[in-house]
């Protein structure tokens, strides 16, 4: 079976652009809706005919092509090879890559305008892209008339430059061909590592992917010739102790099969690349024992999403088996920069980028086990592993209630509306807690806003307070839902929810259903208590320890109590002194940061000079002015380094501001002792 002219043109520019909408496919080749669905029809059976999944088509008109579509399509031979199309700069550049990591030659003009089929003034252009391109890697081109054209830099990179130009080319029409020829591999040669791979397969319990598969044989062929030319590894951060211990340390005799004197850091290398190549199967999985902590980070990891989301992930066992599938090789390649550097966003629609913001605010115990930030490419991959699992199980975050929070008062006022607000209303999808400015520009889809102030949006706008009392919060919450969707969820009846369920379910067991809903229902109260024992960074006693109370009976500015009160912070370089010129600068004139009768926590941005997170205090008992309106006696300086390690203590901060009694108590006392103790009393271990 063969596909028709008009049918084989979508199928080519679903291939190449596969986020293309049906509407865009029907506007681009001028089709009626029928003329697409019955090319569309003609592709499956086209598909179904070479034992491929077909392609589905959801209801907004996005199209879901299964990755052993490309794979398949891209492996086959083409009877139009790459060296008879016309090359673009980008492709003739990354062949003459191509023939610098691989010639077995010395390499002149003449060499790559004969294989590229151009003039040499265009090779000349070419090698200047190309001298560009390799930029990224801190290499360079040298040129010598004894040696003819070489790449200069560290063998690591040169490397990773090799895998990735591998890679680019063989997603290119022909392109198994022309490396083939560029680089002298026969057939006979790529059956002989396709066995040795499928032998490593078979040792370590696994299944590379198809995509990898059809790339790892070249790679590991030129990877080999580059070290009997004496092209060696150099010395770079790998963790011996971490690889060796591998299965896949061991799985390297097999790659290196009738191969004499490897040297270790060739073996640690290729370990490093079966570490980091996509499996999608495995034998051993979650019981894996190579990074012991990885399987607690993901799970870590989902519950937060889960929470930010507002979803129960079902199947939850399957779903961490398919993370930890795609995230262990993840780890290994952030770990040691080798992540391929693809733009993968825009084949996120609308929902997509909303869940994959989500995925990136929970991914903090991966970039802590790993030790450094998660790339863009990898998280959009984690994305879509949760996207589509979710999708499988019926569940969408469109049609759920999103939402923001902008605040004017700072970084740590903001952050704590932010959370009590989510607390409040654990239904919603919080997405962010943004300033005024950031607000503006902001480009996620949302539908209701919380500010303290008014706003211009054509969204549905609340005004809350930064700190609420009890009966604000119940006050608030009980507006919010009337407004939203005429009733109040919490007054929901258990029974009359199973009355429901059972005309459209069968109820096995309907007494542990009530109790379930029933904690579903009441969750507002306990999970908010539950959260704030969990997830506590430190105490406010842990950040204001005795040695950064300050007691004073006057000052003559403003001006001098932020720099009087900051003062310990800077001598326990907690703080770099720009730090207080900022706080100084963004306290001019701004009322927000008063939280209480006598009390102001100042504070600039992490980035304008917090090394560490830290608070201090002064005692005023004569008090200063602020803005003319305000008289402070106590100041708490807050440096944090990000939104959420300081939380905890500014919650409790909070507390001790609502206490009138607490407060003067602190103003009239008279030592750091006293002050201490009351700050200590507000500390739950």
């Amino acid at each position: 079976m063969s596909l028709d002219d008009r049918s084989k043109r979508i199928m080519d520019e679903l291939v190449s652009n596969p986020s293309i909408t049906s509407l865009a496919m029907e506007k681009k080749y001028n089709l009626t809706r029928r003329q697409l669905g019955y090319s569309f029809n003609k592709i499956n059976e086209w598909l179904m005919a070479k034992n491929l999944p077909v392609i589905e088509r959801t209801r907004k008109g996005h199209f879901i092509i299964d990755q052993s579509v490309f794979t398949k399509l891209y492996c086959e031979e083409e009877s139009t090879p790459l060296e008879t199309t016309a090359l673009s700069e980008s492709q003739r550049a990354d062949l003459i890559i191509m023939m610098l990591l691989s010639s077995e030659e010395e390499l002149s003009l003449n060499h790559f305008s004969i294989e590229l089929n151009v003039s040499k003034n265009t090779v000349l252009s070419d090698l200047k892209q190309v001298q560009k391109d390799l930029e990224e890697y801190g290499l360079m081109i040298r040129y010598s008339r004894a040696s003819g054209y070489l790449l200069e830099g560290k063998e690591f990179q040169i490397r990773r430059l090799l895998i990735t130009i591998t890679y680019q080319l063989l997603q290119v029409h022909g392109g198994h061909n022309k490396i083939r020829q560029l680089a002298n591999i026969d057939t006979e040669e790529i059956n002989e590592f396709n066995q040795r791979i499928e032998n490593v397969e078979n040792n370590l319990s696994l299944k590379f992917t198809d995509e990898k598969l059809a790339t790892m044989p070249y790679i590991l062929i030129l990877i080999l010739r580059r070290i009997q030319q004496g092209n060696e590894i150099d010395s770079f951060s790998i963790q011996y102790e971490e690889l060796s211990d591998t299965k896949e340390y061991l799985a390297t005799e097999e790659v290196f099969h009738g191969t004499e004197q490897i040297p270790v850091e060739e073996r640690l290398f290729i370990t490093l690349h079966l570490l980091t190549t996509n499996v999608y199967w495995s034998d051993y999985l979650t019981n894996d024992d190579a990074i012991p902590k990885l399987v607690l980070a993901i799970d870590d990891m989902l519950r937060l999403f889960e929470k930010s989301a507002c979803i129960y992930l079902q199947d939850r066992q399957q779903l961490m088996n398919k993370l930890f599938q795609h995230i262990k090789p993840a780890y290994y390649r952030i770990k040691y920069q080798l992540t391929e550097t693809m733009d993968v966003q825009d084949s996120l629609n609308q929902e997509f980028k909303e869940l994959h913001h989500l995925v990136k605010r929970s991914a903090g115990p991966l970039k802590d086990l790993i030790g450094m930030d998660i790339p863009e490419s990898e998280t959009t991959f984690i994305t879509m592993l949760i996207g589509g699992w979710m999708t499988r199980q019926g569940d969408s975050i469109e049609e759920k209630i999103k939402t923001v929070v902008v605040c004017p008062q700072g970084v740590s006022v903001s952050r704590l509306m932010f959370n009590e607000l989510r607390e409040l209303f654990p239904e919603f999808i919080f997405l962010d807690s943004l300033s005024v400015r950031e607000f503006i520009d902001y480009n996620l889809d949302y539908d209701i806003v919380f500010s303290p102030t008014s706003l211009e949006t054509d969204k549905k706008l609340f005004i809350s307070n930064a700190f609420l009392t009890d009966e604000e919060k119940h006050r608030l919450r009980k507006q919010v839902m009337l407004e939203l969707h005429g009733y109040i969820p919490k007054d929901m009846n258990v029974n009359q929810l199973i009355d429901i369920i059972r005309n459209h379910a069968v109820i096995e067991n309907e007494k542990t259903l009530a109790e379930d809903l029933q904690k579903y229902i009441d969750r507002d109260e306990e999970s908010a208590v539950k959260q704030s024992v969990k997830n506590r960074e430190k105490n406010i006693k842990d950040l204001i320890p005795q040695s950064r109370i300050t007691v004073r009976n006057a000052v003559d500015s403003w001006e001098e109590a932020l720099r009087v009160c900051a003062q310990t912070l800077v001598d326990k370089e907690k703080i770099e002194p720009e730090y207080v010129e900022a706080m100084i600068h963004r306290t001019e004139e701004d009322p927000y940061i008063v939280i209480g009768p006598n009390i102001a926590i100042p504070h600039a941005a992490p980035e304008e000079g917090v090394n560490e997170v830290g608070m201090s205090l002064l005692k005023l008992k004569e008090g200063v002015d602020f803005t003319g309106d305000y008289r402070i006696n106590l100041i708490i300086v807050i440096a944090a380094v990000d939104k959420q390690q300081h939380i905890h203590a500014l919650m409790q901060l909070m507390k001790l501001a609502g206490s009138e009694e607490d407060r003067n108590r602190m103003i009239s006392s008279d030592t750091v002792e006293e002050i201490y103790r009351i700050i200590e009393s507000y500390s739950m271990d």
